[in-house]
């Protein structure tokens, strides 16, 4: 338990009807996502939280355009009329950073942010003048929330007068290497250092499991570095996780006297996943409908995750242990993206990437598919086992739907994710902490033993699994943990 958190006022009392004793207020709060799906599902599912507890709390998302992402545009047309108090506001498109201005995904995002700042500024002091009040109800302003990359915002919130706060998807452990990376930059590129201590980890981190952007990008940790000194002048930390599962990791926050407040309150989850909004429904029935047939506990699943791909020849060797494992399988398999800033895309054809015959003589037992509903699949009572990048969004749904992790991390943080949960917590099965696609190669007798170890021999890891599972659903609960450090931070919009 966070020892920072109060309890609540009384437990017996409804909270809307504590808050509408504290204040006749209104309060709108806003939030500015970094444009990747992998940002902006955690922080409309936040928004959509906080206005749940009480229906005087509302919602803006500001929506920042970014080209060659369909992905995100038919996330918003399926949510623009869902609810009443959550309401989504697109900004004018500026120019894109110039090519030979980043080298990386993180660099063009923060870039194209700060490009932006004129235009949050624009549409806050708009919200302002239409928050005018009436005689039965008055609306304020009350806050601001930033992603980990959108911290240029800061600035604006400042110039306003407006409290901002950060809501950070990824783990405890992620924000406090962030913090921390200042400090180790000459080391990291100066020295040959393998081991890395980190107040976050208990283990020592090692250089294999850094982001790959430190070393792609000269001065790589800079834009890292850069966000995590702004997370300092927030008023408040969200983080998506919960403190039955990184108790140590934020402890280490906790401890940090010049970090703003703390407040866990995950896991914030998309239970329903892509299913509402899929880009292709009739693919996502065949997929239900094959995996109803199938029965419990029996079917592996592999899926790399919004922005994961893979090349020929290391899909040519999953191919190749799945079909010696015999075990039904699930493979989202997705075509990697031909430029820097689009996302992977569905194959027309998976005979042009498999190799030959594999579909047919696996067509009894395995079904290889594009983009699917992930969440929509875990939850199904078929799935037993689930290979995965260790995208933390993913990693929530597993423990929520108890279903064991192989770890296959790509990109980003994921690395560090698959660290987390093999080497600090035993949470998961361990394929590969440090794959680099295109440096390295996965063997297919290595899948075949990690696949028929998943699914039938890690017995403490699937229930330890289970257990975690239970704590994420007690920690939303009333008076559950999570639950409490919500409550906290609510009161404090309030007041």
């Amino acid at each position: 338990m966070n020892a920072f958190s109060p309890l609540l006022i009384n437990a017996s009392i409804p909270l809307p009807l504590i808050l509408y004793n504290l204040t006749m207020t209104r309060i709108e709060l806003v939030f500015i996502p970094t444009p990747t799906i992998g940002n902006l599902v955690p922080v409309v599912e936040f928004a959509k939280l906080i206005t749940k507890h009480d229906p005087r709390f509302s919602a803006t998302v500001l929506i920042i355009t970014v080209p060659h992402r369909p992905l995100i545009t038919t996330y918003f047309n399926s949510l623009s009329s869902s609810s009443t108090n959550l309401r989504f506001l697109h900004l004018p498109t500026v120019d894109p950073p110039a090519p030979d201005q980043y080298q990386t995904i993180v660099g063009f995002l923060s870039l194209l942010i700060q490009k932006h700042k004129h235009h949050v500024k624009h549409a806050l002091i708009e919200l302002i003048k239409t928050e005018s009040p009436s005689d039965s109800d008055s609306v304020q302003l009350g806050a601001i929330f930033i992603d980990m990359f959108t911290t240029a915002a800061i600035d604006v919130a400042a110039e306003l007068n407006l409290p901002s706060y950060l809501f950070f998807a990824s783990p405890a452990t992620f924000l406090g290497f962030t913090l921390h990376l200042s400090q180790i930059e000459t080391e990291l590129t100066e020295s040959k250092t393998e081991l890395f201590p980190f107040p976050c980890f208990k283990n020592s981190l090692p250089r294999s499991v850094f982001p790959r952007l430190l070393f792609i990008e000269k001065n790589g940790s800079s834009w890292l570095s850069h966000h995590a000194k702004r997370y300092r002048e927030t008023k408040g930390i969200i983080v998506n996780t919960l403190e039955e599962l990184e108790p140590y990791a934020l402890q280490s926050l906790y401890n940090d006297s010049k970090l703003p407040r703390v407040y866990p309150i995950g896991p914030v989850l998309d239970v329903d996943g892509s299913a509402r909004w899929d880009p292709n429904p009739v693919q996502y029935k065949h997929i239900m409908e094959w995996l109803d047939m199938q029965t419990k506990s029996s079917v592996v699943f592999l899926c790399f995750g919004s922005m994961g791909s893979m090349n020929v020849g290391q899909v040519a060797q999953i191919a190749f242990g799945l079909e010696r494992a015999e075990f039904k399988f699930l493979w989202a398999l997705r075509e990697p993206p031909k430029a820097q800033l689009e996302d992977p895309k569905d194959y027309t054809n998976y005979s042009d990437v498999l190799p030959d015959g594999f579909l047919d003589r696996t067509a009894e037992i395995g079904l290889v598919c594009g983009w699917v509903p992930q969440a929509r699949v875990l939850a199904h009572e078929a799935i037993g086992g689930f290979v995965s990048h260790c995208g933390w969004n993913s990693i929530l749904e597993s423990l929520w739907y108890e279903v064991p992790i192989a770890t296959w991390p790509i990109y980003a943080e994921q690395h560090m994710n698959a660290f987390e949960m093999v080497k600090e917590l035993g949470l998961a099965v361990e394929i590969r902490l440090d794959y680099r696609d295109g440096e390295d190669l996965v063997k297919g007798e290595e899948v075949e033993r990690c696949v028929r170890y998943l699914m039938n021999g890690c017995d403490e890891i699937r229930s330890k699994v289970k257990e975690m599972g239970e704590k994420c659903k007690r920690s939303l609960m009333k008076n559950g943990s999570s639950y409490v450090n919500l409550v906290s931070l609510i009161e404090e919009l309030i007041t």
